[in-house]
Order: C-alpha cells, then sequence, then structure tokens
C-alpha cells in the first residue's frame, strides 16, 4: 500500500472519530446532574427566573435540536456563548491556549532526541554499568505519579533551594522561561523512561538482524549501520509511543497546570467543570479530540514510513 492511500485511509477514519467523539461528550455532558440556570440563578432562586435563564441560554430547548446547531457550528470555530459569563468560548480557548501549547510542545520538541539519545546509548553498551543505571532510573521514575514528582521538585528546588519558581502565581508564563522548568521535567521524566527502553529494545534487535550482518560484511561503516539502517527501524515503535504519550500528555497537562497554578486550557477545563459550564466543556473536548486524532495519525504515517522493509541494504 502507498503512503498516500494509506493517508487518505487514516484521514477518513480520523474524521469519523473526531465526529463520534464530538457527539458522545455532548450527550455526556447533558446527562451530568444539576443545572445551569438553576447555579446562575443564585441562592433561593425563583421559578420564573429559573424558567427566563433557560429561555435565554436555549436550555429549554430539545437535546438534538442544540447539538445539530452546535456541530454546525464547529467548522467556523464557533464553540457557542459560555453559559455563565456570556462570553464565547473561542475566547476561553484562546486565553487559556498560550501556556498549554507552550508546554506540549516544548515537551515534545524535548521528548524524543532526549529519549532516543538515552535509548541508543544504553543500547550501544548493552549490559554495561551505563545500561543498569539508566533502566534502574527509569524503573524509577516511570514509578513516580506525576503530581508526587510535582510535590517533591516544588519542595525541593522551589521552596528549599529557591533556585526555580515554585509556582506561576505573579508570574507571565510565556515571559518567564523559568516557571515551565520544574513543569517540563515533570511531564517529560515518565515518558523519557516509556520511550527510550523501547528504543533501546528496538536498536538492541536491529543490530543483532541478518541485514546488519550483511552490511558488516559488506565492509560498510559501523557509524552507518547504527545510525543510518538500524536507527530507523528502531524508532518505529517509539515514533507509536509518542503518540499515545500525546493522549497521556492532555491529561498530564491538568495535573500539572493545576499544581503549578498555570493558567492554561486545564485550568479553563477545571473552572468550567465546577461552574458547570457546558459549552466551554464541549469546545475543549473538541479541541483535544482533534489534537489527538491529528497526532496520532501524523505518528502512524511517520511509523508507517520508518517500517522495515524487506529490501536488503547494499
Amino acid at each position: 500500500m502507498s503512503l498516500a492511500s494509506y493517508a487518505a485511509r487514516r484521514v477518513a477514519l480520523g474524521l469519523m472519530q473526531v465526529l463520534a467523539v464530538v457527539t458522545l461528550v455532548f450527550f455526556l455532558v447533558e446527562a451530568l446532574p444539576g443545572d445551569a440556570a438553576v447555579a446562575l440563578a443564585g441562592d433561593n432562586p425563583d421559578p420564573a427566573r429559573i424558567a427566563q435563564i433557560r429561555a435565554a441560554m436555549g436550555l429549554d430547548r430539545p437535546a438534538p435540536e442544540r447539538f445539530a446547531e452546535w456541530l454546525t457550528g464547529l467548522p467556523r470555530l464557533d464553540f457557542g456563548e459560555s453559559l455563565a459569563s456570556g462570553r464565547p468560548v473561542a475566547q476561553f480557548l484562546s486565553a487559556g491556549i498560550g501556556p498549554t501549547v507552550v508546554l506540549a510542545v516544548l515537551t515534545l520538541v524535548l521528548l524524543l532526541p532526549i529519549s532516543v539519545l538515552v535509548g541508543v546509548l544504553a543500547a550501544l553498551r548493552e549490559g554495561s554499568l551505563l545500561d543498569r543505571a539508566l533502566t534502574s532510573v527509569s524503573v524509577a521514575l516511570h514509578s513516580i505519579p506525576e503530581f508526587a514528582l510535582a510535590v517533591v521538585l516544588i519542595a525541593v528546588f522551589g521552596v528549599q533551594l529557591g533556585w526555580l519558581p515554585p509556582t506561576a502565581v505573579g508570574s507571565d508564563v510565556l515571559a518567564e522561561p523559568a516557571v515551565l522548568v520544574l513543569p517540563l521535567v515533570v511531564l517529560l521524566a515518565r515518558p523519557i523512561c516509556s520511550i527510550s527502553r523501547l528504543v533501546r529494545a528496538g536498536m538492541v534487535d536491529a543490530l543483532a538482524s541478518d541485514y546488519v550482518r550483511h552490511a558488516r560484511r559488506l565492509g560498510i561503516a559501523e557509524t552507518r549501520i547504527r545510525f543510518r539502517h538500524a536507527l530507523p527501524n528502531a524508532l518505529s515503535p517509539a515514533v507509536q509511543q509518542v503518540a499515545r504519550t500525546t493522549d497521556w500528555l492532555l491529561g498530564g497537562v491538568i495535573v500539572v497546570e493545576a499544581v503549578f497554578v498555570i493558567p492554561g486550557l486545564g485550568t479553563v477545563l477545571v473552572d468550567a467543570v465546577a461552574a458547570r459550564d457546558l459549552p466551554v466543556v464541549q469546545g475543549l473536548a473538541v479541541v483535544f479530540a482533534v489534537t489527538t486524532v491529528a497526532v496520532n495519525l501524523v505518528a502512524d504515517l511517520v511509523g508507517f514510513r520508518l517500517a522495515p522493509r524487506a529490501e536488503v541494504v547494499a
């Protein structure tokens, strides 16, 4: 199968996945207990006041009708209006997307090169003290939950030593890079452990394969064998793991933003759920769904391209 036909099939599947997710999210949010109109009416609300709020917000209309209207607005990036403030949901997304995108992009940019470097070093020193040390550190870090690691880092480097800001309170996240150091360490710790182990295992298998032995018999330089022929095959499972890591990253960012008080999409989501601001929750769900599907699509295409081929090295 060619890359173009494979990409077309994956894009079609991705669109169906997004549609399924946004549909499920809408009706799950509709099933949440409570009533936004009652919450907005305040203490001891008057039934007439509640009915007025419901009518003004369109909550008195059937859910399928509101879903159809909401769905047709998504291609125009019209996610509706906040029930709590009346502001467009897009304003909430634009206000919180900056810190979240910076955290997520920096994590992904640093994740693959560091993971590949650690995995290749361990594979080239298989069984050595370095390999055993990297394995021990990976297992230890992978067993620590994100919130626990965040609390330890804040206590040690933010409070006791005072080397880095413990939280983003009173700081401009986009203008002060030091604020992002501890959150990035938390977000990178577990994915680096898992991906580097995949790279190590893939590299060890590739270096022991028949085509590598054949390349050595042909007199090809060892550096070229390792990094041009063995490494691409070792990267294929790692790329797939990066896609799964991105799924985890969406949840990890919410935890990290809450612990470090970073005003990103995670904070917006927590506030919207607490206020039962359904359109904001639905808009964030659409953003997360599209991001997840897009990243998995790219990972599948890269993995398809890097998949081991049958041709002989020459």
